[in-house]
């Protein structure tokens, strides 16, 4: 989705941002629990407990691979996508030996704003990453795909009347705050998102049935649809967003 002219009032559970200190606070991710990786290669597709492994691994490093079910599917492959970007790994649904070994020995996300509020959304551009820290400690990170640049014309019927709509699919970088948002899937003009939370007029954080690994949508910052699926229960009204980089292709 791209900006655009807001035309419904806030409604729906939003919820208040938790009070943090006032003293600004660098954050960080806690420690790693030890972690022996299996080494199996695994693929698209696999099943069995070298997947679970895997599952619960991504999992408690702050990834979200969807349900623990020892089933390597897309929810899966995007926390995975997720943790090769930060980790400075080519993103691939392959689990060979330099993923199992980055998995022993993680690096944390790169802050982007060092003294930023404990509690903020990092959206990093370059990498196509979405880092949630919530009282200073990494809460999730997540594979996104963000305005792909390419200038687009399109026609659409909103509010009963056939339209053009154009823009250069850019998501702006900058510093905001999540503002209002809408539970399911939201009507725009440019599409269907999935429960929206927006932080910079119409461009929100939202899930989508497409999430590649380059820069695709009108401007929005798409989500995997398992993590648009528990991010409004993370994320509250007012919080800052910060969204920094530039992806080259």
């Amino acid at each position: 989705m791209t900006a655009g002219v807001v035309l419904l009032s806030s409604a729906g559970a939003a919820n208040a941002q938790a009070t943090t200190p006032a003293a600004p606070a660098v954050a960080a991710q806690a420690a790693a629990p030890a972690f022996a990786a299996p080494g199996k290669t695994l693929r698209l597709g696999a099943k069995g407990t070298e997947v679970k492994v895997l599952q619960n691994r991504l999992k408690e490093l702050g990834y979200a691979p969807g349900k623990i079910d020892s089933q390597y599917g897309g929810a899966t492959q995007a926390a995975l996508w997720a943790f090769q970007k930060v980790n400075g790994i080519s993103p691939t649904s392959t689990v060979a030996s330099r993923t199992w070994s980055a998995l022993e020995a993680p690096r944390n996300p790169k802050v982007l704003v060092p003294n930023g509020k404990p509690t903020r959304v990092e959206v990093d551009l370059t990498k196509q990453v979405m880092v949630l820290y919530v009282g200073g400690q990494v809460k999730l990170i997540s594979h996104i795909s963000s305005g792909s640049g390419i200038p687009y014309c399109e026609t659409a019927t909103w509010n009963g009347k056939t339209q053009r709509f154009c823009g250069n699919a850019r998501t702006p970088t900058g510093d905001y705050k999540t503002t209002w948002r809408r539970s399911g899937w939201h009507k725009s003009y440019l599409g269907q998102l999935y429960n929206p939370i927006f932080f910079n007029g119409g461009i929100a954080f939202h899930g989508a049935l497409s999430v590649p690994l380059a820069p695709a949508s009108h401007g929005c910052v798409r989500l995997p649809m398992h993590v648009a699926g528990i991010l409004p229960d993370l994320l509250g009204t007012g919080v800052p967003v910060h969204v920094r980089g530039k992806f080259v292709r």
